[in-house]
């Protein structure tokens, strides 16, 4: 659905994962852009929106990521209802469930109920990796390993532009072909399916693994919301009860030419061509 305000796409809700802020992985300035053009009535920050591992070791602040926070503070004061979910990076957060502050709830887990009135669990999924909860140090070993991959992966791709070539994910790549990431991601939805039987839902939505999902292939709905460190995914609901998978992806790397006049529109048209919206392909009714 659009609305009149340039072309701005209104959605029931919106679900949003693995942001990372305050990493030099994080693609701050895609989601900053997607949520110029994405509203909602609600909207589901569903873990490791912030870092704090990585700020812990490492301060790294700039103003895109203090950017975000501000837009989706500014979306809470216009009335839009945002959850924050916490997941193992902003696991800081954690003591603090059940406050709300800035127009946000900081909740555990929660239940949302779509328009079709089915009811899913949404939580980060963290607590039901094993490597998480019982090897800590293998996390965080991992989790340097994964910020060594990205900035290798933008060094690679940084030469395919250069090339003419699109956009390739050596992680994503790694997680399809490698025969025990493949059995990692499905083993995690396994397990919050069954989770989601547990508590007598009709789906899950999640996050943590950065691979946007949306099936019933173990006879629940799991979907997963993805990430904004290389896919830029989120999970939007419609006002009929449809879920489906927005991907932000830029089309072009070309510097545009300076305007004489600032026009709205002509600047929203031009932001909107910058991107394009792929939608997934399976849209679950």
């Amino acid at each position: 659905m659009t609305s009149e305000n340039h072309g701005t796409s209104h959605f029931r809700a919106l679900f949003i994962s693995d942001v990372h802020l305050g990493t030099r992985g994080c693609q701050a300035e895609r989601l900053l852009d997607f949520l110029r053009y994405h509203e909602a009535d609600a909207i589901y920050l569903v873990g490791d929106i912030v870092d704090g591992w990585q700020l812990r070791s490492n301060w790294y602040w700039p103003q895109p990521h203090n950017d975000v926070v501000q837009k989706l503070l500014r979306k809470a004061r216009k009335g839009a209802r945002l959850i924050y979910v916490p997941g193992n990076h902003d696991e800081f957060l954690r003591g603090y469930y059940g406050t709300h502050f800035g127009g946000i709830d900081v909740v555990e887990s929660t239940i949302h109920e779509s328009a079709d009135g089915r009811r899913y669990l949404v939580i980060h999924g963290d607590i039901f990796d094993l490597v998480v909860t019982q090897a800590r140090w293998l996390a965080l070993l991992g989790d340097k390993a994964y910020e060594f991959a990205i900035v290798v992966n933008r060094l690679f791709n940084a030469v395919r532009r250069r090339l003419g070539f699109p956009y390739w994910s050596l992680s994503q790549w790694a997680k399809l072909k490698v025969k025990n990431a493949v059995s990692y991601i499905g083993e995690f939805e396994k397990t919050l399916v069954a989770e989601a039987e547990r508590d007598h839902v009709d789906g899950v939505i999640c996050g943590h693994i950065h691979k946007a999902a949306i099936h019933d292939d173990f006879g629940i709905r799991y979907i997963n919301c993805g990430d904004w460190v290389e896919s830029c995914t989120a999970v939007a609901e419609h006002h009929d009860g449809r879920f489906e998978i927005i991907t932000w992806t830029p089309t072009t790397y070309e510097a545009e030419p300076e305007a004489a006049e600032s026009d709205p529109e002509t600047e929203a048209q031009a932001a909107k061509e910058k991107f394009v919206d792929r939608r997934d392909p399976r849209k679950l009714q």
